[in-house]
């Protein structure tokens, strides 16, 4: 089943095609295997002898005490519990969207997706600049965009599992030509296979805006083009709704991080509860279909394993406090559910 026909209509998952009724409630944009090291950095973490408990996390987390072993998620066994523990509180899938430069392993995907029970979509392309193959300097927008269809088509990564999303393509401000050409490859791949396309943008307030307002001048539609990790990136009403109206899919996926402290830029991170109230201010705005929540844990302290909140955290906490406030079953199955089906089905 190489065609792109055979896909129309189905969800595509590391251990084959699925109906997308059977995907149960999702989560967008999570990393079960990826290794986040700076490339600069990775021979300092190969030394890093630094071991994660509950004595340090906080301190890891908080930037006092360096640990580049932190961001080195892969061991498997681990991955395999903390999924088990989310499908007890209620969650049946879930995204991978380690792609090119976090070294995927398409094939531990597989191996964790059958020994967990839990569906497991992979993502492909490329992430930020700083951590791609110096190779991609040299290539145009079409080898980028063949590449990417050939991960959804024949297999990602020298392996035959088959990727189900583009991205998350990285993109950061000010935005690199070499990211734009990757964006545009991702572009061609999504109109050629027609998967959902999830993008990582800079963290400047305006930048997600940048993106979208870039692939509506290129002639691409938006509405299957997922915007992440706006809950570090923008913080007013304004730009948050102004992005919504473009169309896009909203993605707030660091639930869970409760700290201000943000290692990555010098901003104060909204906590969950501000979370809540970006979504609800979406979806009492008309945006429920544009709208998904998740995770994405990238690091080791965010596991359970390590002293963090794990993969359980939105099913085991989030649902609860949103029944408990002014949110109905129905917009928790829109968030959860029917907006996942709908973007991951291929069309």
């Amino acid at each position: 089943m190489n065609d792109l026909a055979s896909r129309k209509g189905r969800i595509q998952t590391v251990l084959g095609l699925i109906d997308p009724h059977d995907l149960g409630p999702a989560l967008m944009h999570e990393h079960l295997l990826i290794d986040l090291v700076p490339p600069k950095l990775a021979e300092d973490a190969d030394h890093d002898q630094t071991e994660i408990d509950l004595c340090n996390c906080w301190k890891i987390n908080y930037g006092q005490v360096p640990s580049l072993k932190n961001y080195r998620l892969d061991q498997k066994d681990v991955a395999v519990e903390e999924l088990l523990e989310m499908r007890a509180a209620g969650g049946s899938a879930i995204v991978d969207l380690t792609t090119g430069g976090l070294k995927p392993d398409p094939q531990g995907l597989a191996q964790i997706s059958r020994e967990a029970g839990v569906h497991v979509v992979m993502g492909c392309g490329h992430y930020v600049h700083e951590y791609q193959d110096a190779a991609n300097a040299h290539r145009s927008i079409d080898d980028f965009a063949s590449e990417m269809i050939g991960q959804i088509t024949e297999g990602a990564w020298g392996t035959q599992v088959r990727a189900g999303i583009i991205g998350e393509i990285g993109c950061q401000s000010p935005w690199t030509e070499q990211e734009k050409r990757v964006v545009q490859g991702a572009l061609i791949a999504q109109q050629e296979t027609g998967a959902a396309l999830n993008i990582h943008p800079g963290r400047h307030a305006e930048q997600p805006q940048e993106v979208i307002d870039t692939i509506r001048s290129l002639g691409y539609p938006v509405e299957r083009v997922i915007i992440s990790h706006i809950d570090r990136t923008i913080f007013d009403d304004t730009r948050l709704l102004r992005l919504a109206d473009s169309g896009c899919v909203i993605e707030l996926d660091l639930f869970g991080w409760e700290q201000s402290a943000y290692p990555m830029s010098d901003i104060d991170m909204p906590n969950d509860g501000a979370r809540l109230r970006m979504v609800r201010t979406l979806l009492d705005h008309g945006h429920a279909e544009q709208v998904l929540i998740s995770h994405d844990i990238c690091t080791r302290t965010r596991l359970g394993r390590y002293g963090g909140h794990g993969y359980q955290h939105i099913f085991a906490n989030i649902v609860p406090r949103m029944l408990r406030r002014d949110f109905t079953q129905d917009e928790i199955d829109t968030l959860l559910t029917r907006n996942p089906r709908r973007l991951l089905t291929f069309v």
